[in-house]
């Protein structure tokens, strides 16, 4: 699969990869602080932003996408920073393809299976009819009784785009996104370790990464540094974006090639 991706900056090849339901678009600041270091490739991943539409979804074949992409590039390795769903993808990366990757960067999440927690944001996408809505500002009003949180609905709007028959539609595969859910919850598949320069970076406020997760991490992962954000939940980029840059690139610095 051809991935979407944009550039910015000059140097060793960074990759960036986002979360579940967000895009490139998404690091658009933060590629742009890391690209006055690094040549910045920030991706959208299958089913997501720009990049083309799947009905297989899963670490494996994500991993695979970036890969290709690298090979396109011709990128013989490159850092590789993921957040949530692209942590993982970064993970099965970096275990399946060791030569690849660098360094790792991985963003509030751990190698392992998680619970479902997005249903309540599956049931408020599928309750609306975009069709019938004439702005943005009326899907924002139909979902704030079902996601109230405003950052969450302005991150989940970020994917409407205007429909060409009227209305709008989401720029995601959400149906593909839904049917492969259970893929996307579970933990990378490896009996391989990584043994080069990793970071686990952790929300002080997010339960992504527990204390009984530093062993697994360790066992996969046994270079791993952890860093904690303290004050910030799951999006710790977006939370504490200075300190977070400053701890990637402090981390990137010592291990640059």
């Amino acid at each position: 699969m051809h991935l979407y991706y944009q550039t910015y900056g000059e140097g060793h090849p960074l990759i960036i990869l986002h979360g579940l339901f967000g895009s490139l678009e998404n690091w658009h600041s933060l590629s742009k602080v890391f690209g006055e270091f690094f040549k910045v490739f920030a991706v959208d991943q299958r089913n997501h932003g720009r990049s083309p539409h799947s009905e297989v979804m899963n670490y494996t074949v994500m991993a695979e996408d970036i890969r290709q992409l690298m090979q396109e590039q011709n990128l013989s390795s490159a850092h590789v920073l993921g957040h949530s769903m692209g942590a993982k993808t970064a993970m099965q990366l970096a275990v399946t393809c060791p030569e690849r990757v660098d360094t790792l960067v991985v963003v509030d999440m751990a190698p392992r299976a998680y619970p479902p927690h997005h249903t309540e944001i599956f049931n408020a996408l599928y309750s609306l009819n975009l069709k019938s809505f004439g702005t943005r500002k009326d899907v924002d009003e139909a979902l704030t009784g079902k996601i109230p949180d405003f950052s969450t609905r302005q991150f989940l709007l970020k994917n409407l785009i205007p429909d060409k028959s009227g209305g709008f539609r989401w720029r995601i595969n959400l149906d593909a996104i839904y049917r492969n859910y259970d893929e996307l919850l579970k933990g990378i598949e490896t009996n391989r370790k990584f043994e080069k320069p990793t970071l686990f970076i952790k929300g002080g406020n997010s339960p992504y990464i527990q204390d009984e997760d530093l062993s697994l991490i360790r066992k996969i992962f046994p270079l791993a540094k952890i860093r904690v954000v303290e004050g910030v939940g799951h999006w710790v980029h977006a939370e504490a974006p200075r300190e977070f840059s400053k701890i990637v690139l402090d981390f990137l610095e010592e291990n640059n090639l």
